[in-house]
């Protein structure tokens, strides 16, 4: 979840690689930068390991099968551009030593901009920065998927989770060179907003704020991360008419897949959906053998709240517990086939992450009943680990309103139909702007 601003012909293109979702930047030196100033603040400003670290160091070194994981995730990261700092081979993050003391520093900072090489970004996922290149080694395929690592890891991501939610988060929120209301920081936020309309509002215009207020009123960095639109700005798209169905999410298009199968293996290339999976082997989940799956995803600089696409009463919605940093094999040197790790880190698997990132899961009954039971799974990809949903089950939804959030970073998340509903009109992967949250997504044909 990052985003760059700069002149991008200047960047030697084994620099300059694509990542889909934006989680990590396109230039790779401003992760670089960004990680090797972590590195240096973190030995400059050393300090004993928060009690979260503790535990999470002796769980790894009182476990023979994770020690071996910790131990050779880092060894098996090769020693050649990008995955080094300097030409002597020396990488960033060298060993879980060394990711426990990075990461014992970012628990006291917030998500902001930096400069490598005059061109600024902004790095937004802190620990997928710091997991990057380990986690997709055969051995951090491993120890990324094991459920008492991922216990651990949501421990300390709610520890980060705290800082986040304090008035001292907030400090990124200036009008500094790389502060949010910065010149780069609101200019880009705004350019994600206006896109979809070619608009032209400014942040006041466009956000609940009070610019006359320290930090425009937000308490917090997940204050202004949560922040809500102005009505106007995002319209609920025939409020009316129940055969129109609405964007849930202010995000871009990922993938639209019709007939999908009950069961099937999201590990693998491909990444075709499988139902239960995805909807946590609920009851419910066989409604949609056959269905359609609507997936998009969210950047660093989207609204991150989530509102209801279509009419109807909430059925049943719960989060279920899932991976935090787990990519697929396809990505990485896990795979035999691989000899480098995928550029594009874990957004390139989001299909995989529907089967076992954390999630929320809500199913609606919708008013129509040419729609009837759908779902909707907010997928928290890397930090963004809290899926907040604010709705009850029992409770009747009209289009456009708020059913829950992510905190703290990006995400993606899928829209399910049951396999006889007609859904047509769906946007086409890959078009540059998101797609409005509250606009029209698709049309169910009776």
């Amino acid at each position: 979840m990052v985003q760059q601003h700069g002149d991008e012909h200047h960047i030697p293109q084994e620099d300059h690689v694509v990542r889909a979702g934006a989680w990590l930047p396109t230039d790779h030196r401003i992760h670089s930068a960004w990680l090797g100033e972590q590195i240096k603040d973190a030995k400059k400003h050393s300090k004993e390991l928060a009690p979260v670290l503790k535990d999470f160091k002796a769980f790894i070194e009182n476990n023979p099968r994770i020690y071996m994981y910790f131990h050779a995730m880092f060894d098996e990261v090769p020693v050649k551009k990008p995955y080094n700092k300097d030409p002597t081979g020396r990488k960033q993050i060298h060993d879980y030593h060394h990711m426990l003391e990075v990461l014992n520093h970012t628990f006291t900072t917030a998500p902001q901009w930096t400069d490598a090489a005059a061109n600024v970004g902004m790095v937004g996922v802190p620990m997928c920065a710091i997991f990057d290149y380990p986690m997709g080694t055969a051995s951090g395929y491993a120890a990324f998927l094991d459920p008492e690592v991922n216990q651990h890891l949501k421990k300390i991501l709610n520890e980060w989770g705290k800082f986040l939610m304090s008035p001292k988060s907030a400090e990124v929120l200036n009008d500094h060179k790389f502060g949010w209301f910065g010149p780069v920081g609101t200019k880009d936020v705004m350019e994600v907003a206006n896109a979809p309309y070619k608009t032209s509002y400014t942040f006041e215009e466009f956000y609940h704020c009070d610019p006359k207020a320290k930090h425009h009123g937000y308490k917090s960095w997940d204050d202004f991360f949560t922040r809500r639109f102005r009505e106007e700005v995002r319209p609920v798209a025939s409020p009316d008419d129940d055969n129109v169905i609405n964007n849930a999410c202010e995000s871009k298009v990922f993938n639209v897949s019709h007939n999908v199968k009950l069961r099937d293996k999201f590990w693998i290339k491909a990444q075709p959906y499988s139902i239960l999976d995805m909807l946590a082997h609920d009851p419910l989940a066989e409604n949609f053998a056959g269905g359609t799956v609507y997936q998009a995803f969210l950047s660093a600089l989207s609204y991150h709240r989530w509102h209801a696409p279509v009419s109807g009463t909430i059925k049943k919605a719960f989060v279920q517990d899932g991976t935090y940093f787990s990519e697929p094999l396809f990505e990485g040197l896990g795979d035999h086939n691989n000899t480098e790790i995928n550029a594009g880190g874990i957004a390139v698997g989001q299909g995989y992450l529907t089967s076992l990132a954390t999630r929320a899961v809500i199913f609606i009954e919708a008013d129509n009943p040419a729609i009837g039971l759908m779902a909707f799974i907010g997928i928290g990809m890397d930090e963004v680990s809290t899926c907040d949903i604010t709705v009850k089950e029992g409770q009747h939804v009209k289009k456009g309103e708020q059913t829950g959030m992510f905190h703290f970073g990006g995400s993606s998340h899928c829209l399910l139909f049951r396999k006889h509903v007609k859904v047509e009109g769906f946007p086409e992967p890959g078009r540059s702007a998101n797609v409005p949250v509250r606009s029209q997504l698709a049309v169910v044909k009776a």
